[in-house]
């Protein structure tokens, strides 16, 4: 049986902050789902001192309040600061990040410039740490489709793409959470990688929609030029169990 420890959740009441917390919390371990309703800030800082005391590991996932360069950059920038100066204060001894999968080399993209900012704060710090970088969540697939329909066509980039369900990202978390620090990257994908067009064919059809995806030369992703490794894992990486039709499902049965 595992140690019982202290686990604060940044985010904690969000899609994976709280698949998240139930995980952990149902193994036995202290929990803290830190968010503002609760009186904590970490942009501001407020209430992090508080809810850090006795912590052993603390779970980012918080998010920005918008993706533009002007909101986003500077929210990670700060609160990463401030979340790894409290640790720093409080003994913490792991940061887990929740980040995408090649955001590092998707700079046109101001909220993956961003993502990359909250990296490189962790990574520097002198707190032990493990960043996982996860592929897109299925429960994202709506807005890709949304995203890159043109004149009631899908406009797919020419990319292999492997999504996942955000459960199981949290599950990985949760794992990760309970072991060692790898002060480095773990990647996380879902369990089929297939061409992007093929994915969002096969969600459209569990969906009904009938709209057509064509693949046209130049199509970006969300106005990012990708290739076929640009939107899936380069190194070994945590598999994600639930395939897109097992994802759905339950979908299909409360329609």
């Amino acid at each position: 049986m595992s140690i019982r420890k202290k686990i604060v959740v940044i985010g904690g009441s969000g899609r994976i902050g709280a698949q998240t917390v139930a995980l952990l919390r149902a193994s036995g371990h202290l929990v803290v789902a830190a968010s503002r309703r609760m009186g904590v800030d970490i942009y501001s800082g407020e209430g992090l001192d508080g809810i850090m005391a006795g912590t052993d590991v603390v779970i980012d996932v918080s998010d920005a309040p918008s993706p533009a360069a002007d909101i986003a950059f500077p929210f990670f920038q700060q609160a990463g600061a401030n979340l790894v100066a409290a640790e720093i204060r409080a003994g913490v001894g792991h940061h887990v990040t929740l980040s995408i999968v090649g955001v590092n080399e998707l700079k046109e993209q101001a909220y993956f410039r961003a993502k990359t900012a909250q990296e490189h704060i962790a990574a520097a710090s002198d707190v032990p740490h493990t960043i996982v970088r996860a592929t897109q969540f299925f429960e994202f697939l709506p807005t890709i489709v949304e995203g890159h329909t043109v004149n009631g066509v899908v406009q797919a980039p020419d990319a292999l793409f492997q999504p996942i369900a955000a459960s199981d990202v949290a599950q990985i978390l949760a794992d990760i959470a309970l072991h060692r620090p790898r002060n480095a990257v773990v990647d996380a994908a879902g369990p089929h990688l297939a061409p992007f067009e093929t994915l969002l064919r096969q969600y459209l059809r569990l969906t009904g929609d009938g709209r057509p995806v064509v693949t046209p030369a130049g199509a970006s992703y969300f106005g990012q030029p990708v290739n076929d490794m640009s939107l899936v894992p380069r190194r070994e990486f945590r598999i994600g169990t639930t395939s897109l039709n097992q994802w759905f499902a339950p979908q299909r049965r409360a329609a």
